[in-house]
């Protein structure tokens, strides 16, 4: 099969399309033919070395249908969506034509959305999902921020929470993606840097609850904006993954504001089984049109090291999604 390579830790152009033995599978686990995989920001810290020793074919999420199931769960040929659960970390990930992947991370699903739509949702909407509706708890009537509204989790947060009846704040350092903001339902857009209280047009009243997407650079940030009760949900790190320097809760966090972190490498532990995300419903509605979860871009396999080097310049503009 074909897959693309990491020759080393590096540049994009460490990346390179070869032909590989087909993975084998194992109990427990499903052989998924891949029809299209996601691409994330997660995979350029795992391209660089960043998140220490990697498994060589990266790709944290697919699109495609089943070729073998161990546990008989599913059925050859089914349409599934698979994330994480080790893929692109401890195991081969997606960037292949074929990936195996532990049951519990691969959800089955039926849809007409064509396959590059499809790979656009798993890892951004179940994502999105799990903190909006877990970490934060999002009720109709409460105002949320957004912070990196811009990206693809962002937007797929905006989506799934208007749709809640929020009242959604969407930060971007890019003016000109408010009217695309506005489109996905957010009811107001900040551009806003580091401190969201003095960006212009910030509301004088402390917010519900923020999804910080640009992570620790921000997060001191966020949790000085939400009312006592509110919530802060840490789960991207858009802007750099440098820990925070000297971090005193006892002076920095404020009284009665709870904060928490969401990663999608928890997704198929017994805390967060992917069962409990909603995945037929959302597919359901970005195919209704309720959701605007569609690719900003698409790539062939070919393309993946000009497709890291779109995400690395801040120009994807949304998700971007490989095609095979």
């Amino acid at each position: 099969m074909k897959a693309v390579v990491r020759k080393r830790f590096g540049e994009p152009n460490v990346l390179e399309v070869r032909d590989v033995p087909m993975p084998k599978v194992l109990p427990g686990c499903v052989l998924i033919r891949i029809r299209a995989f996601g691409l994330n920001h997660a995979e350029l810290y795992m391209r660089r070395g960043e998140w220490g020793d990697v498994a060589p074919i990266s790709g944290i999420e697919c699109a495609g249908t089943v070729e073998t199931d161990a546990t008989g769960r599913l059925r050859h040929g089914q349409m599934v969506v698979a994330l994480m659960g080790g893929m692109g970390r401890s195991i081969n990930g997606s960037y292949a034509q074929y990936t195996v992947v532990p049951a519990t991370n691969v959800m089955p699903i039926d849809t007409t959305l064509v396959w590059d739509a499809l790979a656009a949702l798993p890892e951004s909407y179940a994502v999105a999902w799990t903190c909006l509706d877990r970490n934060l708890d999002i009720q109709p009537g409460q105002r949320l921020v957004v912070r990196g509204g811009t990206s693809a989790l962002g937007q797929a947060a905006i989506n799934i929470a208007a749709q809640r009846g929020a009242e959604v704040i969407a930060t971007t350092r890019q003016p000109d993606r408010a009217p695309f903001l506005r489109a996905l339902g957010a009811a107001h857009v900040i551009t806003a840097g580091n401190e969201l209280v003095h960006a212009v047009g910030w509301p004088d009243a402390p917010v519900d609850a923020v999804l910080d997407l640009l992570g620790n650079s921000t997060v001191l940030d966020s949790l000085r904006t939400v009312r006592r009760g509110g919530r802060v949900c840490l789960a991207g790190f858009l802007g750099g993954t440098s820990p925070l320097v000297e971090f005193n809760p006892l002076s920095q966090m404020p009284s009665g504001v709870h904060l928490s972190f969401f990663g999608s490498f928890n997704f198929g532990t017994h805390a967060f089984p992917l069962s409990d995300v909603p995945m037929q419903a959302i597919a359901d509605r970005v195919a209704g049109g309720a959701y605007r979860g569609r690719p900003a871009r698409i790539f062939s396999l070919d393309e993946v090291a000009i497709a890291h080097a779109v995400m690395e310049r801040g120009e994807m503009g949304g998700k971007g999604v490989v095609l095979l």
